[in-house]
């Protein structure tokens, strides 16, 4: 079998691992799970290169110390949970590194985090001296304080948004599937895709979503939108089971392939795009869908004709046409409230009538990705 030279010259691994691969059918931890994963990560690491791992299991990890026999619904009770698995899951990485030299750091991430201009310098700055002092670092969504991310509920995203983060060279899916098949992989008729190049190679494929053993969230339909921001980012993708990952990591044509299709975009804005919850609404005229979709201009706001919700200055916004269509997303420069008073006017008179600081874009084109 040819090895894959997608893998084998990859420097810069991100490693995203579910909640089934890791724990027992009763919620806790599988020691047994989390050594064989880590020393294929240590193997990784003494070939020379660099591994990020985005890891799920601590809503999973915390079920059993806290006697609950399933994932709870209510978003109180899951963040207990993340609470306590957080620190099981990383204590068990920690030692299990350290079998092999190894140093862990724990990063928590919400996609707040990083959006924001300041805050994703941050997050990347963070990364690159963990990575630089030769730390593993071992990533998940902040479940314990965060909303909004737990009932999004799954970390394929995430590990395809850290790996565009980090710059890596790869990202790996581990699941409990061993690959991208064209039908649910119970039907004896269902067939595994190797290589993935395109939406084209898709096509028909039928996709559901898994529910294994009740402690993971995310399913088939969620690694897919994964594969594809980081495809789009030019990252190339392995999807495949945790049983195989040391197999995959070597290089072996096991599970699925997707294959880059894109080149890689400012990490704010693919955080932007597919890390954020538009919390309100500018409405366009055609003018101003133009001069953001064509001319990729700044918004200013003589071409904004109506405002809906209630969003602060530095949140995200939907910009759409006048036919109600989303044709892009930014970072809003003013607050909800200020708005109306601003609309349809040029930024001279604004200035020359509320001063200098409202000659300014509404939405600056850095802060701005087109849908």
């Amino acid at each position: 079998m040819t090895p894959r030279p997608e893998v084998l010259r990859a420097r810069r691994v991100v490693v995203k691992v579910g909640s089934s691969s890791l724990t027992t059918a009763a919620g806790g931890i599988d020691p047994d799970r989390v050594r064989a994963l880590v020393d294929v990560l240590a193997g990784v690491r003494a070939r020379g290169a660099e591994v990020v791992l985005v890891s799920s299991g601590a809503i999973a990890a915390g079920l059993a110390p806290l006697g609950l026999a399933h994932r709870p619904r209510g978003l109180a009770a899951q963040q207990a949970a993340a609470s306590v698995g957080q620190g099981l899951l990383v204590h068990r990485y920690t030692e299990e590194l350290r079998r092999h030299g190894l140093i862990a750091g724990q990063v928590l991430l919400s996609a707040d985090d990083v959006t924001r201009r300041g805050h994703y310098r941050n997050a990347h700055q963070t990364f690159a001296k963990l990575l630089e002092l030769g730390v593993l670092p071992i990533v998940n969504e902040n479940d314990t304080v965060a909303t909004a991310e737990i009932r999004f509920g799954d970390n394929d995203r995430l590990a395809a948004l850290v790996a565009h983060l980090v710059h890596a060279d790869l990202l790996v899916l581990l699941s409990d599937v061993g690959g991208l098949y064209d039908a649910d992989p119970r039907d004896p008729g269902s067939t595994l895709l190797t290589d993935v190049r395109g939406t084209d190679d898709l096509a028909g494929v039928q996709v559901g979503r898994a529910g294994s053993a009740g402690l993971g969230t995310g399913g088939m339909r969620t690694k897919l939108d994964a594969a594809r921001i980081a495809t789009g980012a030019d990252i190339p993708v392995v999807l495949t089971s945790a049983a195989r990952a040391g197999a995959a990591l070597a290089g072996e044509p096991v599970g699925t392939l997707f294959h880059s299709t894109g080149r890689r975009r400012p990490t704010r804005l693919l955080w932007l795009a597919h890390a954020t919850e538009p919390l309100g609404t500018l409405s366009l005229d055609e003018g101003a869908v133009r001069a953001v979709v064509s001319r990729r201009a700044s918004l200013l706001p003589a071409g904004i004709t109506a405002v809906s919700g209630a969003f602060h200055a530095g949140d995200p916004v939907d910009l759409v046409g006048p036919d109600g269509a989303v044709v892009a997303r930014g970072l809003v420069g003013f607050d909800a409230t200020e708005l109306p008073a601003l609309l349809g006017r040029s930024t001279p008179d604004l200035a020359r009538e509320l001063g200098a600081a409202y000659e300014r874009e509404v939405v600056h084109r850095d802060d701005l990705v087109c849908l």
